[in-house]
């Protein structure tokens, strides 16, 4: 049994810690279970901002030379920890890219030796770098029968990428035509639905078994396709999965507070720099992970669910993949907080955050986690 952290302060119990009369709460340090760091520059000026907030991330492959093989993405990783701020606890969880030339052998020694948290599947051509992806799940059949063995998870860009298919309709009709054969095909292996963003992915959810989860990001919960397009075009908002109608984004707030225990934290924090959201053919993702849990704090305090906030983020991700609970915690205070208009990168101009700009209601107090590793220490 995996001991439960110690708390500075606060009520005894399970849960949230939520101070009674103050616009408090303190909860466990946090999983970002999708997350996207790039490369170079990028990478150095993105990962402090995931590391202040979070215990450990699942790092996206789809770099520009995608992660493919155990040697790569131990590189890769110690290339991210070269980045943590000196004092910061975190872990980079390392995804495999999955293509026809995937090496079972590889995969499964990876993640044997722990080198491996697990594969991503994308469609080809599906978003950002995933021209060397999956044209066909045959091309995989091995290498996802050999993960269903040993226990390795799967994470899945859900979008279909038939060009006849409305990019709205995207999500469901994979979920019809791919994922379910996947989950029919494979019954015990460990499935996470990234970034969904439809009713029909919610229901799809609900109705699966314990092997099923899913990701959800501050993006899509917070904004519908209006945001994005009425009274013009904001490149900023544009991400793949793209954002739905406000019925979907409904569906989803109400998933992600509700308490429900297969869905968690994934911010799909995505960075490209302003000249390539803002040109004639822009990139998808939205820049997020500078305040992330704050985001998803105002999300669930708007919805009355502050007390679910720590289930999402840290407790159902600990749960459904069987990791073990940071010593650390974060204390959220709702006092106001100025979000930057922009981040520079050396070479590769300014990224602009979620929320440039803005004043958001809650603000994040990270000091905490280095005093209670001193407690506890």
């Amino acid at each position: 049994m995996q001991n439960k952290p110690k708390r500075m302060g606060g009520r005894a119990g399970v849960g949230n810690r939520v101070r009674e009369m103050l616009p408090e709460l303190q909860i466990v340090r946090p999983n970002d279970m999708h997350v996207h760091f790039r490369e170079g520059a990028m990478l150095q000026s993105v990962v402090p901002y995931t590391a202040r907030q979070f215990c450990r991330a699942v790092v996206m492959p789809n770099t520009k030379i995608p992660i493919t093989t155990t040697d790569i993405a131990k590189k890769y990783k110690q290339e991210i920890m070269n980045c943590v701020p000196e004092g910061a606890t975190f872990d980079p969880l390392m995804m495999i890219y999955l293509n026809s030339s995937s090496n079972p052998d590889d995969i499964a020694q990876g993640f044997n030796d722990g080198v491996i948290f697990g594969a991503k599947l994308y469609p080809a051509n599906a978003t950002t770098n995933s021209q060397y992806g999956v044209s066909d799940i045959s091309e995989i059949s091995d290498v996802l029968s050999v993960m269903e063995q040993i226990g390795m998870p799967l994470s899945i860009h859900g979008e279909s990428v038939d060009k006849n298919v409305d990019i709205f309709d995207r999500e469901a009709v994979f979920i019809e035509k791919t994922l379910t054969k996947i989950l029919n095909d494979y019954p015990n292996l460990r499935v996470t639905m990234e970034h969904i963003t439809t009713v029909q992915a919610v229901e799809f959810l609900k109705s699966g078994g314990d092997k099923l989860g899913a990701t959800i990001t501050p993006q899509h919960l917070m904004y519908n396709r209006n945001d994005m397009l009425v009274g013009g075009i904001r490149p900023h908002y544009y991400c793949s999965p793209i954002l739905k109608r406000e019925e979907h984004r409904l569906a989803l707030r109400e998933l992600a507070t509700s308490g429900f225990k297969r869905v968690f934290l994934g911010t799909d924090s995505a960075p490209h720099s302003i000249d390539n959201k803002e040109c004639a053919c822009g990139c998808a993702g939205v820049f997020s992970s500078i305040n992330a849990l704050e985001f998803y704090a105002q999300v669930f305090d708007e919805e009355n669910a502050l007390d679910k906030l720590e289930d999402f983020t840290t407790n159902n991700s600990n749960s459904f993949h069987m990791l073990k609970p940071s010593d650390e915690f974060v204390q959220l205070i709702k006092s106001g907080n100025i979000v930057p208009k922009t981040i520079s990168v050396p070479g590769k101009g300014q990224l602009l955050p979620l929320c440039s700009g803005e004043i958001i209601p809650w603000r994040a107090d990270y000091e905490l986690n280095q005093k209670c590793v001193q407690s506890i220490g």
